[in-house]
C-alpha cells in the first residue's frame, strides 16, 4: 500500500508500506480520494507538531470502498462505497457526558492524533463509517466531511429562511456555508478578496464581493434598511475578517466563529454590549451533520464537482499542498485509484 507521510514542516514523503488486515470491530477501506483542508495545511506548516508525530499519515476528508471486514463486524459488503466520521470520543469526559461528544476533551481526531486517510488502505473502527449512495461519484463523496462542517456551522447559527447572512472568507468552507445557508432560504453575501474564489462562488449562485472594493457594512445596512445581518460567519482567519463580521451584525445578531485563529484578535466588545450580539464557536460536527451532508451532496444541492479545483496522484502531494497554500483554488484531492486514473 502507498501512504503520504508527514516528515516535518513542509516535508512530505510517499512510502510503500505493508498493508494490515482490519482488527476486531474495524473495516478495511480501499481509499479512493482524500481531500486536503485548512487543518492539513496547518500540519504541513509544522503548526501542529505537538499532536502530529513523526512519520504520521494525515488526512480526514475521504471516500472509498469497503475492502475487508474485521472480526465481529456485520452489515457491510465488500465494495460498498463509504466515508468516515473521523472523530473518536472518549464517552467519559464532561463534554461527552453532556451530549457534546463532538468536542470531547480527549478527542482522537483521525488524521491528526492517529493515522488518517492519506493512504491507499485504511483500517477504521466500523462505527465511524457511513455508507454513501451507490450512484454518488467518489470524488464528490470526498467532500462530505467539509459539507458536514458547513451543516454544523449553519445549525449553530440557527439560520432561518429570510435571514440576511454574511460569510467572511470564501474558501471551501465559506462557500459551503453560503450554499447550505441559501438552501435554508437565507439571503447570503460572501466577502472574499480572491477573484478566483469569488468567481467560483458566483458560478454556483452565491453573491460575492471584494472587501477592498466595497464597504461591506454599508452595503449590508443598505440592503437591510439599516438593520444589519442576522448572522455572520467568520471563516477567513484574519483580524480584518473579525472586524467585518462584527460590524455587519444587526441588534442581537449572531457571529459564528468558524476559522481557527492562531493568535488572539481584537474584538469590538462595545458593539457586542450595545447591540446585544452573540458570539458562537463552531468546531466540528456530529453524526447527524454527516448524514445531512451526504444527503445534500447526493441530491446535488451542494455542487461538489464545481468545487473540485485539482485532482493529483499521491506522488504529487507536495504540489497539491502548495496549490492550496498559494490560493486561487478551492478543493484539491489526492486520487488513490491506481487502476482507474
Amino acid at each position: 500500500m502507498k501512504a503520504v507521510v508527514y516528515r516535518g514542516a513542509r516535508r512530505l514523503g510517499i512510502e510503500e508500506r505493508e498493508p494490515t488486515a482490519p482488527g476486531p470491530g474495524e473495516l478495511g477501506i480501499s481509499v479512493a480520494y482524500t481531500g486536503i483542508c485548512g487543518t492539513d495545511l496547518h500540519i504541513y506548516h509544522g503548526d501542529m507538531d505537538s499532536r502530529v508525530g513523526a512519520a504520521a499519515i494525515i488526512g480526514h476528508e475521504m471516500s472509498g470502498r469497503v475492502a475487508a471486514l474485521g472480526e465481529g463486524v456485520t452489515g457491510w459488503s465488500v465494495g460498498q462505497p463509504v466515508t468516515v466520521l473521523p472523530t473518536r470520543w472518549c464517552g467519559r469526559c464532561a463534554a461527552c457526558r453532556r451530549g457534546n461528544s463532538h468536542i470531547c476533551h480527549a478527542m482522537n481526531f483521525l488524521g491528526i492524533d492517529s493515522p488518517g486517510a492519506m493512504q491507499s488502505a485504511w483500517n477504521v473502527p466500523a462505527d465511524l463509517v457511513l455508507p454513501l449512495p451507490e450512484d454518488l461519484p467518489l470524488d464528490q463523496g470526498a467532500l462530505v466531511e467539509p459539507v458536514a462542517v458547513a451543516v454544523h456551522d449553519v445549525r449553530r447559527g440557527e439560520v432561518a429562511s429570510g435571514d440576511h447572512v454574511v460569510v467572511v472568507g470564501g474558501g471551501p468552507i465559506g462557500v459551503l456555508i453560503g450554499t447550505v445557508a441559501q438552501g435554508r432560504g437565507a439571503r447570503v453575501l460572501l466577502v472574499e478578496p480572491d477573484p478566483t474564489r469569488r468567481a467560483v462562488a458566483g458560478d454556483i449562485g452565491i453573491e460575492a464581493v471584494d472587501p477592498a472594493a466595497v464597504d461591506v457594512a454599508a452595503l449590508v445596512a443598505d440592503r437591510t434598511d439599516g438593520a444589519g445581518a442576522d448572522v455572520a460567519f467568520e471563516v477567513s482567519g484574519a483580524a480584518a475578517g473579525v472586524t467585518t463580521a462584527v460590524e455587519v451584525l444587526a441588534v442581537r445578531g449572531r457571529l459564528v466563529m468558524v476559522a481557527i485563529h492562531p493568535r488572539p484578535r481584537e474584538v469590538n466588545l462595545h458593539r457586542f454590549f450595545w447591540r446585544e450580539l452573540e458570539l458562537l464557536g463552531a468546531r466540528l460536527y456530529q453524526r447527524d451533520d454527516m448524514a445531512e451532508a451526504i444527503r445534500l451532496v447526493a441530491s446535488g444541492t451542494i455542487p461538489a464537482r464545481q468545487l473540485i479545483s485539482r485532482v493529483e496522484a499521491p506522488e504529487a502531494a507536495t504540489a497539491a499542498f502548495s496549490a492550496l497554500e498559494g490560493g486561487g483554488v478551492m478543493k484539491v484531492l489526492l486520487d488513490w485509484r491506481e487502476d482507474d486514473r
